[in-house]
């Protein structure tokens, strides 16, 4: 017997994703949709799409992610964020998988939208995360930004990606790497601040191909090198 799935977003203001991201998931047995106090119509655009939605004060990614799959009806947990899009093939290959799981957690690879163009190169793809996992077999880790699920058990991959509409724009990728950059938690290092971002801008636009994706692939590479350079000069 199949086991039963709930996909769960964690959600503030996202009217603008949320109504894609929850139709994607519809076929889940549950969608759950933790808000942490939207002031725009995410909260009824959820609803109205058959999503169950409740509220939860901010705590933080990795905490918030967590109580959203502590929250959910069922074991086996998807979770997407809401700019995040399970494909057709992805929701066959989780309903498959989820006949008879092999393994307690299965990392999916995200396929990114940079400013209107999905990027193959910069080291961007396969981007992958252990989204889809048996949450008595795994949590996410409590971290301030880039949490991620550890799994006590086995773990595998999943074959199709998902769709991640990253940034629309090149301000709002600056803009949220300079936040992400003061809730790093890496102390000050000079050394690090001027060495790193070199480093980071090469990996990323010669090493990893950046070049191949044009005038998008020199944005992210130097975009990224600011970050490093933020993150360890503060």
């Amino acid at each position: 017997m199949s086991h039963q799935l709930s996909v769960v977003i964690i959600s503030h203001n996202e009217e603008k994703f949320i109504a894609d991201a929850v139709k994607s998931a519809s076929f889940a047995d549950e969608v759950l949709v933790l808000d942490s106090g939207s002031t725009d119509e995410t909260r009824s655009i959820a609803k109205n799409l058959g999503a169950k939605v409740m509220h939860q004060e901010w705590l933080g990614f990795g905490m918030q992610k967590n109580k959203a799959v502590e929250l959910a009806s069922n074991d086996w947990v998807f979770v997407l964020d809401s700019d995040e899009r399970i494909t057709p093939e992805l929701q066959i290959e989780i309903l498959n998988t989820l006949k008879n799981p092999m393994a307690d957690g299965y990392y999916v690879a995200r396929l990114n939208n940079f400013f209107g163009k999905y990027i193959r190169h910069c080291g961007l793809y396969p981007d992958c995360s252990i989204r889809l996992f048996n949450r008595q077999k795994g949590k996410f880790n409590d971290v301030t930004v880039h949490e991620s699920v550890q799994i006590q058990g086995k773990t595998n991959k999943l074959k199709n990606h998902m769709l991640h509409f990253a940034f629309d724009t090149v301000e709002e990728f600056y803009n949220k790497q300079k936040k992400y950059a003061a809730l790093s938690q890496k102390k000050k290092n000079l050394i690090k601040a001027f060495i790193s971002p070199i480093w980071t801008f090469l990996k990323i636009y010669i090493v990893r191909l950046g070049f191949l994706e044009g005038w998008r692939g020199f944005v992210i590479a130097k975009v990224y090198a600011q970050y490093t350079f933020w993150k360890y000069y503060k």
